[in-house]
C-alpha cells in the first residue's frame, strides 16, 4: 500500500472513531492493523458467555487477555471476577489501550500496551507468580512467523496447574499451536456470532 492510500485508510478510521464511538475505534483498529485483530466486529454476546462458562471464578485471581481490543471482553469478566482479583489485558495497539484506560474505571483492571509473548514477564511486574486464566482472541492463523508458537509457549508456562488458556477463532490454526503443550484440549463452537467461531479450553494438568 503507497503512502497517500495508507493516510486515506487511517483517515476514514480516525472519522469513524469519531462518530460511531466503541465500534469506529475498533474499526479503526482493524484498518490500521488487521494482520494483529481477529475480526472487523467485537465478538457476540453468545461467544462471550460460552467462552467464559468453564471459568471457576471463584478461584481466579488473575485473568489475563490478550488482544482486548475496545473492551468486548472486559466488562463481562469483570463483572465475574473476585473483588480482590486482577484482570491485565495486553495489546500491541495504543489506540485500544488508550481507549480502555479511558472507559474502564475498575482498579482491578490493568491494561498494557505490549506483546502477548511477554506475558511472564507482565504478569510478574504486576506481583504476580502466575495467571489462572488467559484469554485470547489474536488471529494465530494471519501473526508473523513464530509469533504464534512463541506466545503458545509462554502461556503455558504462565498458566498455574488447572487453569486454562481459553481461545476463540475462525479457524482452527490456534489449536495447532496449543496441542504442543496442553494435551487436553475442549472444544466448542457459537454460530451467533460474525463469523462463526471455534472455541477452545486448553486445560494446564
Amino acid at each position: 500500500m503507497n503512502e497517500m492510500a495508507l493516510r486515506r485508510e487511517e483517515g476514514l478510521g480516525r472519522k469513524l472513531s469519531r462518530y460511531f464511538g466503541q465500534w469506529g475505534v475498533f474499526f479503526r483498529g482493524f484498518l490500521e492493523h488487521p494482520r494483529m485483530v481477529g475480526s472487523i466486529i467485537p465478538s457476540s454476546r453468545f461467544t462471550i458467555a460460552k467462552m467464559l462458562a468453564p471459568v471457576k471464578w471463584d478461584e481466579c485471581e488473575v485473568f489475563v487477555e490478550y488482544g482486548p481490543g475496545v473492551g468486548t471482553f472486559c466488562l463481562p469478566v469483570l463483572e465475574r471476577l473476585r473483588r480482590d482479583g486482577t484482570l491485565i489485558v495486553i495489546d500491541t495497539n495504543p489506540l485500544y489501550i488508550d481507549y480502555l484506560k479511558r472507559t474502564i474505571a475498575d482498579s482491578r483492571f490493568k491494561p498494557v500496551l505490549g506483546s502477548a509473548e511477554d506475558v511472564e514477564e507482565i504478569v510478574k511486574a504486576h506481583g504476580f507468580d502466575h495467571a489462572d486464566y488467559v484469554l485470547s482472541g489474536l488471529p494465530f492463523s494471519t501473526l508473523p512467523g513464530g509469533v504464534g508458537p512463541a506466545i503458545a509457549a509462554a502461556t503455558y508456562r504462565v498458566i498455574r496447574p488447572g487453569g486454562a488458556f481459553l481461545v476463540y477463532q475462525f479457524s482452527a490454526a490456534a489449536r495447532d499451536f496449543m496441542a504442543r503443550h496442553f494435551k487436553r484440549i475442549d472444544s466448542g463452537f457459537e454460530p451467533l456470532n460474525v463469523l462463526p467461531c471455534k472455541l477452545f479450553w486448553g486445560w494446564k494438568d
